[in-house]
C-alpha cells in the first residue's frame, strides 16, 4: 500500500511535533512544507530534507503529491487557511486547536462545515496521551458514571514562538481558549454530555507582566446537562510540579486518576530520572488505592511534548485519510470546546455566570450562538 504524503502548513513548534511523529508512521510521509519564517523552515527541512518547500498556501495546495493537510499555523490564521482549503483543493485536513478564535466567526464555521467534503479532525492530542486514555477506558465501570471531574494542569508558561503571537489575547483568543480547549473537550469527551453554565475567575499574575496580556492561571467549573459538575484548576507558573497534568474522576462506586508528567526535556537531570505516567484506582469498597505505571517508549516522548499522544493521533488520522474510519475529534468537537472557553472567558471578565445554549444530543443541529443570562 503507498504512503500517504502530507502537507504541513506551519512550521514552528507544534508542526515539527508533527513531523516527527509523522516520520515514525510507516504508512505517512511529509512531502512537502509551507513555513513563512525562515528558522522555523531550516529547522523543518531539516527534519525532512526530501520535502519540496513551497512559497505560499497556494502553491502547496497546488502540488499534485499530496494526500492530506496538518494545519499548525498561528491560532488567528486556522479559519482563515481552511477556507483557502476549502476553495482550491478539499483534502482531508488535521487542523490544531483552536478551531477559531473569534466568536464572531460562527457563521464562516458553519458555512464552512456545512460545504466542506473531505474530512477534518481538529487536534486535540491530551485524549490520546496513554494514561488519560488508559482513565477514559476504565472511568465508568471504576466510578459507576462520573458525577465529579477534576482536571489540573500545572506547568510552565507560554513559550517562546514566532513573533510572540502566542502572548497575545487578540491572536490566540484568550488562555482559555489557546491553552484550554484541550480540557474542555476532554470534559465533554470523559462525561458524554454537554455543558449547559461555566463559572471561571482568572488573570495574569506572575508571567510577562509588561509584555503580554494573556491570562497565567484560572479556575473553571463547568455543570452538564446530566448533573456531573467539572473543574479546571490551571497554573501556568508551576513548572516544579512533579506532575504537569492530574486528572481525577469520581463517581458512586469510587475514584480513578490519571496523573501526566510534563515534557522530558524540562525534567532537572540532577533529580534523576523524569516520573512515569501513572493510572490510580480508588474504589470506595474495599478501600486501597491501586496505582500502576503506564510508560510511554522513549521514541514517542523524543517525538514532542505530549507524552505520545501526538502520534496515536496520527496513527488514527492515517485510517481516515484512507476512508476506513471518521474523525474521532471532529469539526463539532472543536467548535464546542472553543464555545466554552469563549464562555470561561467572559465569565472570568465580567464576574458571573454564562449559560450556554448548546443542544444537548451529540447528533443534534448545528450549533446555537453562546448566550448569556
Amino acid at each position: 500500500m503507498a504512503r500517504l504524503r502530507y502537507g504541513i502548513i506551519g512550521c514552528g513548534m507544534m508542526g515539527q511535533e508533527h513531523i516527527r511523529n509523522i516520520a515514525l508512521l510507516e504508512a505517512a510521509e511529509v512531502a512537502a512544507l509551507f513555513e513563512p519564517d525562515p528558522a522555523m523552515l531550516a529547522q523543518a527541512r531539516a527534519l525532512v530534507p526530501g520535502a519540496t518547500v513551497h512559497d505560499g498556501l497556494h502553491a502547496l495546495l497546488a502540488d499534485p503529491n499530496l494526500d492530506a493537510l496538518v494545519i499548525a499555523s498561528p491560532n488567528d490564521c486556522h479559519l482563515d487557511q481552511l477556507e483557502q482549503v476549502a476553495a482550491t483543493r478539499p483534502l482531508p485536513v488535521l487542523v490544531e486547536k483552536p478551531l477559531f478564535t473569534n466568536p464572531a466567526d460562527l457563521p464562516r464555521l458553519e458555512a464552512f462545515r456545512a460545504h466542506y467534503p473531505a474530512p477534518v479532525w481538529v487536534a486535540m492530542e491530551y485524549r490520546y496521551m496513554p494514561p488519560v486514555a488508559a482513565l477514559a477506558e476504565q472511568a465508568a465501570g471504576v466510578t459507576g458514571g462520573i458525577r465529579m471531574l477534576t482536571l489540573r494542569e500545572h506547568r510552565f508558561p507560554f513559550l517562546d514562538k514566532v513573533g510572540g503571537w502566542n502572548l497575545h489575547t487578540a491572536r490566540t483568543g484568550g488562555t482559555l481558549v489557546e491553552k484550554c480547549c484541550h480540557f474542555f473537550d476532554l470534559m465533554r469527551f470523559l462525561l458524554a454530555d454537554e455543558p449547559v453554565r461555566v463559572m471561571a475567575s482568572g488573570g495574569q499574575a506572575v508571567n510577562r507582566l509588561t509584555e503580554a496580556d494573556v491570562w497565567d492561571h484560572a479556575y473553571v467549573i463547568v455543570d452538564f446537562s446530566g448533573g456531573a459538575r467539572a473543574m479546571l484548576d490551571l497554573c501556568m507558573f508551576a513548572e516544579g510540579s512533579e506532575y504537569q497534568e492530574e486528572i481525577t474522576a469520581v463517581g458512586a462506586q469510587g475514584k480513578i486518576q490519571a496523573l501526566v508528567p510534563g515534557p522530558g526535556r524540562f525534567w532537572p537531570p540532577a533529580l534523576g530520572p523524569a516520573p512515569q505516567p501513572r493510572l490510580i484506582v480508588s474504589p470506595r469498597m474495599p478501600k486501597g488505592p491501586v496505582a500502576r505505571d503506564i510508560p510511554v517508549p522513549d521514541t514517542l516522548l523524543e517525538a514532542g511534548d505530549h507524552n505520545g499522544a501526538t502520534y496515536f493521533q496520527h496513527q488514527r488520522f492515517v485510517d481516515v485519510v484512507r476512508g476506513a474510519a471518521t474523525p474521532e475529534v471532529g469539526f463539532e468537537d472543536g467548535m464546542r470546546a472553543v464555545k466554552m472557553g469563549l464562555a470561561a472567558q467572559l465569565s472570568a471578565t465580567e464576574g458571573r455566570a454564562v449559560t450556554l445554549d448548546l443542544p444537548i444530543r451529540r447528533d443534534a443541529a448545528p450549533l446555537a450562538a453562546m448566550g448569556a443570562r
